[in-house]
């Protein structure tokens, strides 16, 4: 993990209102989905093609009073693929040298079957159904990751195939600023140039603004959540809820 400072805690927030017996709050608050914060660093742009060469999976964890934190991170550095293609004007930015001797790289295979081990584990830990990836311009993290597990063949991918959270998103609504470099200074937290582009550092950057900006989010939701059980919306249990993912012939839904 990167040595850069966690976020000052806020001002408390109301606790959640309370819900059935049993119900699991990370179920509550994002619908039986587990967000997962992804960062990939490449050797370009083109999922099909371009090597994957690091990887950077952050977990959330989730407070009594509904607040979000970052929770463990989970890396590697990933070896190329046969034929794959390194553009060298990414490689300058990454600052990655694929074929250093003393990088600690791992198939494609191993280090997704990996990241995967312990998302499942977050899931049945959760009593969520899936997780859904995190990402700052989350299109390009998930494009990449769907690659790599269509290359590889895995067949119990734990995230969902199309949806995501994209922080570039939310930082632009709610802080004015889609740059992550930006969006992280005006959070109030520290953001180490030197540190970029690195799958480790900008993951926990990432997940750390995702949580901050959830958590002003968290009277919103209150309400939303109170709404939806005046509607008679049934709420999703930690009982309800599947650990493992859905049937892959069938189109899961989306968060």
């Amino acid at each position: 993990m990167s040595d850069a400072p966690t976020p000052e805690p806020g001002p408390a927030s109301p606790p959640l209102p309370d819900a059935a017996p049993g119900t699991a709050l990370m179920v509550r608050r994002f619908r039986g989905f587990l967000p997962v914060v992804i960062d990939v660093e490449t050797g370009g742009f083109q999922p099909a093609t371009d090597a994957l060469l690091q990887i950077a999976a952050v977990l959330i964890q989730i407070a009594p009073d509904g607040r979000l934190s970052r929770g463990e991170t989970h890396s590697f550095h990933v070896r190329p693929f046969e034929n794959s293609r390194l553009d060298p004007a990414s490689l300058l930015v990454n600052k990655i040298d694929p074929w250093h001797p003393l990088r600690p790289a791992i198939a494609e295979h191993d280090a997704l079957q990996r990241i995967f081990r312990q998302v499942r584990a977050a899931i049945r830990l959760h009593g969520c159904r899936r997780a859904v990836l995190v990402g700052h311009n989350a299109s390009f993290d998930l494009a990449f990751l769907n690659a790599a597990v269509a290359r590889t063949g895995i067949k119990r991918n734990p995230f969902h195939p199309f949806s995501c959270f994209d922080t570039a998103t939310l930082a632009g609504a709610a802080l004015g600023q889609t740059v992550l470099a930006k969006a992280v200074a005006v959070a109030g937290l520290q953001w180490d140039k030197a540190c970029a582009h690195s799958a480790i550092y900008d993951a926990e950057r990432t997940a750390d603004l995702f949580c901050i900006i959830c958590n002003e989010l968290t009277d919103s939701f209150t309400r939303a959540e109170q709404r939806a059980r005046r509607l008679g919306w049934q709420e999703l249990s930690a009982a309800s809820a599947e650990p493992d993912e859905p049937d892959e012939q069938s189109a899961p839904a989306a968060p």
